[in-house]
């Protein structure tokens, strides 16, 4: 049983309130995922720049350490703007690849969270309201997030382990669920040469939809052909640079809810994720159809 929500904005006025908004959302589920907690923010991009959110056990020590390293690429020095555990790296969009190579063979401690021109993913071990408080999610702006309170079932309580999975740019997942055939579809992907962090089922799921889009598929397109890919039970919220999509598998076992008026679009695992959204008494709420793909884009 986990906890799922999720904020895809129609109205740019409202912004400024993504942050406040969708942390409220994550904190009314609190009880149906107790471990860790996470939300992925879809923010404001500069032209030719990316972001490369990162996560570090020892960040006192980590991050000094790294911003060194930093210094000495080519080009315009990449900024790095400490979040607590996470930095965001803000750097030119021809300095991704040297970053990755720098992260990986000087700092292997410091772990990727999230990369692209619009993404950012806070997530940690704790109650989404200390994980909220601790990153300053409320004063967050964007145009659309999502996020996840977990209770581990099939893997350890760990930062890694926790949701929003991204394994392609601008891309994350969150899922309630479990899948079934993950390690045959792991070992699938890593000869496709899309590789995981974790042992965790749901970031394969995130791993199989980036592979589907590395081939030209929409997420839409990867979500429809993931109902007849992934076996087990799974409500995913998905979301991309510019899109946000919701998928229920065939039986549907686990719960979801819909709302959408003229300013946004809503998602929660129960009702009472959304009964705090403004005009929420004015929205369209339905139950999601099982096995029926769900997107909006701007």
């Amino acid at each position: 049983m986990c906890g799922i929500v999720g904020l895809f904005l129609k109205n740019d006025t409202m912004k400024p309130q993504l942050g406040e908004l969708l942390s409220a959302m994550l904190i009314t589920m609190t009880d149906r995922g107790p471990d860790s907690a996470g939300i992925a923010i879809y923010g404001d991009e500069t032209a030719d720049t990316i972001k490369l959110t990162v996560q570090s056990a020892s960040p006192d020590t980590d991050f000094p350490a790294l911003e060194k390293s930093l210094d000495s690429l080519k080009g315009n020095a990449p900024t790095l703007i400490i979040r607590d555990t996470h930095a965001v790296i803000h750097a030119n969009a021809n300095q991704g690849d040297a970053i990755r190579e720098v992260l990986n063979t000087a700092h292997p401690n410091i772990r990727l969270m999230s990369y692209g021109q619009s993404i950012e993913i806070y997530k940690e071990v704790g109650l989404p309201k200390k994980v909220v408080e601790r990153f300053n999610l409320t004063k967050a702006s964007g145009s659309h997030g999502i996020g996840h309170t977990r209770m581990a079932t099939e893997s350890a309580v760990t930062t890694l382990g926790a949701h929003p999975f991204s394994t392609g740019s601008d891309q994350c997942l969150v899922h309630n669920g479990s899948l079934s055939n993950h390690n045959s579809l792991r070992r699938q992907l890593n000869r496709e040469g899309i590789t995981t962090q974790t042992e965790n089922d749901s970031e394969v799921a995130a791993a199989y939809l980036t592979a589907r889009m590395n081939e030209g598929a929409s997420l839409g397109e990867a979500l429809t052909a993931g109902i007849a890919d992934l076996d087990g039970f799974f409500t995913f919220v998905v979301g991309t640079r510019d899109g946000f999509g919701v998928l229920r598998d065939p039986i549907a076992c686990k719960p979801a809810v819909m709302a959408e008026n003229d300013d946004y679009v809503a998602f929660g695992s129960e009702y009472r994720a959304l009964v705090g959204l403004p005009g929420i008494e004015q929205a369209r709420v339905w139950e999601p159809e099982p096995s029926q793909v769900y997107f909006w884009s701007h």
